[in-house]
């Protein structure tokens, strides 16, 4: 890599690229059977034997902090001590391939360190590609070029064309196929790219614009700034130019200031900063080589899991929206139930207030929700709750109103003209040839009886067929 004047030089950057998927009806099974298959280890924190196994030499995520940085209702979803299909579920799987992306601009060599794929519930899943630049020293538009072109599952601009990526013996013009047919081969069958009633992901499972989120470690070589321009630079991912001079996308100051000030988490500035936005969220630190360390350990433990909760909230409330907003309100009965049942679902098992326990990770994690518009969306969720409940209160008074009254009807019709006229004749050993000989009158009678009782079956058979077909649909979620 050639240095770039006025360009921060970085010694590190670890990358995480997570991509939000939507599995496929009643898949969530089989793909964790396949997982296990392709050697993907289900995780869990009692196996400590992993702490250091998927983040590079030299890392390690200690469980214990990870449990406890978390209130229990929150630890009992993220890291359930067996697999539940109301928690996350993590497999992991290390790679350790040494890579390299070849841009216009130059050469960046990587490793692939590790996989993760979650199986959640609302038939959401995430696959985090756990990267790490291989140089000691380079400057940080390089990252940041590297990290843009690497997000961009399908080649949407010129940059993209004509980057290329080399493992081993084998070159990928598409990010999608280096994923999916070298990183995670069975993945693929189990996204749900349909576009069923209901489904966030309509005809793509990707989440925002064929491109995964970035979460990032950079850290910076002892004496360089860190100023606002780089921390808006980092955020947005602004790389380098086509000649290889370093991009902004903004450049008026008082833009870029107030920019910080919404999305930078100062704490411990001049030194460390956090910066969020909806698709990066990235720590940039000059502190000394055991800090850093420590703070690239966070990014792996109990900020990736805040990251991974935040983008769980956002996509589930979205999914729910658009549920609402598909439904044939004077027809879809069965879905109307399945949107309230799965809301207060939501709200009772997974949407926390108070999710951290600790101040810089509370902080951090509002942040977050903020800035994915969670709470407001978690809002317009429960009005929506709030209408379909009065709707489907009015409707069902409305129905049961209706159904009593022709019942009513029906019973006295039946009950005390048909049963009287005929009654007799239905007794014992019946004498189907006398039937020949009744009147008209015994006959509606007759066809009275036996509609009474063809109706109470048929609406007993109706309702347990609709509370066994509900049961099956939630045991299937």
């Amino acid at each position: 890599m050639n240095q770039i004047l006025d360009d921060p030089i970085l010694h590190t950057a670890l990358l995480q690229f997570i991509f939000p998927f939507s599995i496929k009806q009643t898949q969530g099974q089989e793909l964790e059977a396949q997982l296990k298959r392709d050697g993907f280890t289900p995780f869990f924190l009692n196996n400590k034997e992993l702490q250091d196994d998927y983040y590079g030499d030299g890392y390690c995520v200690s469980h214990e902090s990870m449990e406890r940085s978390y209130m229990p209702f929150a630890a009992h979803v993220l890291f359930p001590y067996r697999e539940d299909k109301d928690s996350f579920r993590r497999f992991s799987r290390v790679n350790g391939l040494s890579c390299r992306m070849e841009m216009p601009q130059g050469s960046v060599p990587f490793q692939v360190l590790s996989t993760d794929v979650f199986i959640c519930p609302f038939q959401l899943g995430f696959l985090t590609i756990r990267t790490m630049i291989d140089d000691k020293r380079f400057p940080l538009s390089f990252a940041l070029e590297f990290a843009d072109r690497f997000r961009s599952l399908e080649n949407v601009k010129e940059a993209d064309e004509a980057s290329r990526i080399f493992c081993g013996e084998r070159m990928f013009n598409q990010m999608e196929d280096f994923i999916f047919k070298n990183l995670v081969n069975g993945l693929g069958e189990f996204l749900d790219q349909s576009e069923l009633d209901g489904a966030y992901f309509e005809t793509l499972p990707f989440f925002v614009d064929e491109r995964m989120m970035v979460q990032a470690f950079y850290g910076f070589q002892e004496g360089e700034n860190i100023s606002r321009e780089t921390c808006y630079r980092a955020s947005q991912l602004d790389g380098m130019k086509a000649d290889g001079r370093p991009y902004t996308s903004a450049s008026s100051e008082e833009y870029i200031g107030e920019y910080c000030r919404k999305h930078r988490y100062g704490r411990w500035g001049p030194d460390t900063y956090y910066m969020t936005n909806e698709q990066t969220f990235c720590c940039l630190s000059r502190s000394d080589s055991e800090t850093a360390v420590k703070l690239a350990n966070q990014m792996y433990g109990e900020y990736y899991y805040g990251l991974l909760l935040s983008l769980f909230h956002k996509i589930v409330l979205l999914k729910l929206s658009n549920v609402h907003s598909r439904l044939r309100i004077e027809h879809d009965y069965e879905e109307i139930e399945d949107l309230i049942y799965y809301i207060n679902k939501f709200s009772a098992k997974f949407y926390f207030l108070e999710l951290i326990s600790q101040t810089q990770g509370r902080e951090i994690f509002f942040q977050l929700r903020k800035v994915y518009g969670n709470d407001a969306l978690f809002e317009e969720v429960k009005q929506t709750l709030a209408d379909l409940f009065q709707y489907q209160e009015t409707f069902q008074a409305k129905r049961r109103d209706n159904l009593l009254m022709i019942l009513t009807v029906f019973t006295v019709v039946s009950g005390i003209y048909g049963m009287n006229q005929v009654i007799e004749d239905l007794k014992g050993n019946i004498d189907w040839g006398k039937m020949l000989q009744y009147s008209v009158f015994e006959y509606i009678a007759l066809l009275l009886t036996f509609c009474g009782i063809i109706v109470s079956g048929v609406l007993t058979l109706r309702e347990l067929r609709s509370g066994i077909k509900s049961r099956r649909r939630k045991k299937l979620e």
